[in-house]
């Protein structure tokens, strides 16, 4: 629109003849659809509000990022459309405000809103002077303009994605923290591993000198090797899933099928499931592609994953594993009917040595993720307290013509999908 046209039509709406309120009109209907198509074309979202927080107007990126229908949203009031927002601490500042916020609807973002006070200027007439029927101001000998005062009439927010800079950030800050456990690993292999194995020698030096006493203190003694040999064991593992977790390791990729990979994972813990009366429902695809994958690697990953799962329900559970195609994903979901996790817990699973449970290391999903990632995957967690947890993996598949049939299966026949309970 350009500049001073409003104001001319305003100091002209006195002289305006009916003949011509239409043309105006005309033109102020086309400036209004112009700038309209210019900010839904700009990716930033643009929400416009009165000075009672109602909404004028928001293009459709503000649309996109909300999940919102601009006829319904215009006259409601912002803080009741977007759940969690607090627009009293937003505008009670006189100037801009900058504030990052995340949302979780309809997807998990991270937003930066950047809020305007929107101040128009009101005329005051002043003693000496007056106005006309047009309401033109009148200048008498030595009378003196109107003079404006600011008035506050709304607000414009600027809505920025900031997801990717955010999960940037944390991944540099992740990537600080593994580098400073790296430089800690060798010591740590060497301080401890070397006083292990010294100890597992004696131990065994130890069993043999036991063989020849008694029987009454022969039994005694031979406990004591057993829960000693337990515990240096138990030291060695966490030392192992330690460098696991934080030694990189460069994937040998192979092409693999993702559902051989599971059922073998599954059927490695086939008897605790049955000890636990675990019932495992796996729905496998039939034509997924095949993998690059370290086959080994992945396998540790899901022994992982089940693990955790089946220590989360204890006994007489269900843990569903489904595995899915995306466009460019292969998608493995882990499915348990565990206590779950709260909110607080949730946002530390990956912390190196973080467990809720009273035997756990804390590394589990910690080399699960590094996995993952190293085979350019995404993994995701979705949890509440005491209604189970989610567990997804998105892995890449390299070429989509490659595509796994069932033997005997025409290309042409639509597959379906394998299904087996475990139990």
């Amino acid at each position: 629109m350009k500049a001073g046209f409003l104001e001319k039509l305003i100091e002209r709406l006195g002289r305006i003849g009916p003949e011509n309120v239409q043309n105006y009109f005309l033109r102020l209907a086309q400036e209004k659809g112009f700038l309209e198509t210019v900010f839904n074309a700009i990716q930033e979202g643009i929400i416009v509000t009165d000075s009672k927080a109602r909404i004028t107007y928001l293009n459709d990126a503000a649309c996109g990022v909300f999940g919102l229908e601009a006829g319904d949203a215009i006259g409601k009031r912002l803080d009741e459309r977007i759940r969690g927002l607090d627009w009293e601490s937003l505008t009670r500042s006189s100037g801009p405000v900058s504030h990052d916020m995340e949302i979780f609807y309809p997807q998990n973002r991270f937003i930066n809103f950047y809020v305007v006070p929107l101040v128009m200027e009101q005329r005051e007439p002043t003693v000496a002077g007056g106005d006309d029927s047009g309401g033109n101001w009148l200048r008498g000998p030595g009378s003196t303009p109107p003079a404006t005062i600011p008035e506050e009439v709304g607000h414009v927010m600027i809505l920025r994605d900031i997801t990717e800079s955010r999960r940037t950030a944390q991944q540099t800050i992740e990537s600080e923290r593994l580098n400073a456990l790296r430089l800690l690993a060798a010591g740590v292999a060497h301080e401890i591993g070397n006083p292990l194995n010294s100890l597992h020698i004696h131990l065994q030096l130890m069993e043999r000198s036991v063989q020849k006493l008694r029987d009454g203190e022969k039994a005694e003694l031979e406990q004591s090797i057993d829960v000693a040999r337990s515990e240096v064991n138990r030291l060695d593992s966490i030392v192992t899933q330690f460098l696991k977790a934080i030694r990189p390791s460069r994937p040998q990729l192979r092409p693999e099928n993702v559902n051989t990979i599971v059922e073998e994972a599954v059927r490695f813990f086939a008897p605790e499931l049955q000890d636990r009366e675990i019932v495992v429902e796996q729905e496998l695809r039939s034509d997924l592609p095949l993998l690059q994958l370290d086959r080994d690697q992945m396998k540790q990953a899901f022994y992982n994953v089940i693990k955790n799962s089946v220590e989360a329900m204890h006994r007489h559970g269900t843990l569903r594993i489904r595995t899915d195609l995306a466009d460019t994903h292969v998608i493995v979901r882990f499915v348990d009917t565990g206590g779950g996790m709260s909110a607080e817990n949730l946002s530390r699973v990956f912390e190196p040595y973080f467990t809720t449970k009273p035997s756990g290391s804390g590394l589990g999903l910690l080399i699960v993720r590094r996995i993952v990632r190293e085979h350019g995957g995404e993994l995701s967690i979705e949890s509440s307290q005491g209604r189970g947890l989610t567990l997804t993996i998105r892995l890449p598949f390299i070429d989509k013509r490659i595509r796994m049939l069932e033997a005997g299966e025409a290309r042409d026949q639509r597959p379906e999908d394998q299904k087996s309970v475990i139990g």
